[in-house]
């Protein structure tokens, strides 16, 4: 099976580790890929006004590169790009006025009407692997580690391109109980972390990731997966300044659901690249003789 991949900025830098582990993995499963050709950045946000179709036109031109290659879909990790694109897509199949404007304006481009279908690998390894095979695949099962997974805003809003129920999610329970995980469901898996409010107004931010982190811990878990490199920063990276500030803040571990997958299917240590993680998450699967059976 063939499909077109679009990276994304982050992931070419601060989250090589949501992208290797999730390459890697591809190539286990028999994902056949192919990187887009001159893929720019999405605009990682969807524009809410109206009429501001030119910041359409970044997340179109990737859309009309996955086209050129003759992709029927397009596989996206971040789950801010997969909104972003998935939003974009959705105009252009939908609203006639607007998408003439678009193809219009990007007069050197061939026109774009909405052909390319696209979706987040979680989405594709439920509907294209199917969770049977893939727990078939499983060489290293994640027992006895508490996960709680975490959704954030940009998976399940708005409905029209929500990967599952947006009240109801239960795709990444899916996710990780195939892979042999524990999940802790806890209520703030989709509250959002504080998204670019970290930069806006940080201690608020702060203060909205600290909460969602205590929940979690709260209800037994050992670990927290997501799958933005976004919430990462504030869920993962900010801990140092929630330790500081809050008292009873606790060290927590944060990975990707692709680091997940690739432990699960017995890859390569390198590949999840754990060093660009918090170093309480290695220590934490060592501890759990979880990396044991993963290739040195």
């Amino acid at each position: 099976m063939k499909v077109s991949y679009y990276p994304g900025c982050t992931l070419k830098t601060r989250a090589k580790n949501l992208e290797d582990s999730a390459l890697a993995a591809f190539k286990a499963l028999g994902i056949e890929y192919q990187e887009l050709d001159r893929w720019n950045c999405c605009g990682a946000v969807f524009s809410l006004a109206d009429d501001d179709l030119i910041h359409m036109v970044a997340p179109v031109r990737d859309l009309v590169r996955a086209k050129q290659l003759g992709a029927g879909t397009m596989v996206t990790l971040c789950s801010m790009c997969y909104n972003t694109l998935a939003r974009a897509n959705e105009l252009m199949k939908h609203e006639e006025v607007k998408r003439k404007t678009i193809n219009d304006f990007m007069n050197e481009e061939p026109d774009y009407f909405g052909e390319v279908e696209v979706v987040h690998f979680l989405s594709y390894l439920k509907n294209q692997i199917g969770w049977g095979a893939l727990k078939s695949k499983v060489q290293s099962p994640l027992g006895g580690l508490k996960i709680a997974p975490y959704y954030g805003c940009t998976l399940l809003r708005p409905k029209d391109v929500a990967i599952d129920h947006p009240d109801s999610p239960t795709l990444f329970r899916e996710f990780v109980e195939t892979l042999g995980g524990e999940v802790i469901e806890f209520p703030s898996s989709t509250v959002c972390c504080g998204s670019y409010q970290a930069l806006g107004n940080p201690e608020a931010a702060l203060k909205v990731s600290f909460d969602i982190l205590s929940d979690a811990v709260s209800r037994g878990a050992d670990a927290l997966v997501l799958t933005c490199p976004l919430c990462d920063y504030n869920l993962g990276r900010r801990q140092d300044d929630m330790l500081r500030k809050y008292e009873g803040a606790k060290d927590v571990p944060v990975l990707y659901f692709t680091q997940l997958l690739a432990i699960a299917l017995g890859l390569s240590q390198e590949v999840c690249r754990f060093e660009l993680n918090r170093s309480s998450t290695a220590r934490l699967l060592k501890s759990r003789n979880l990396l044991a059976g993963v290739k040195a």
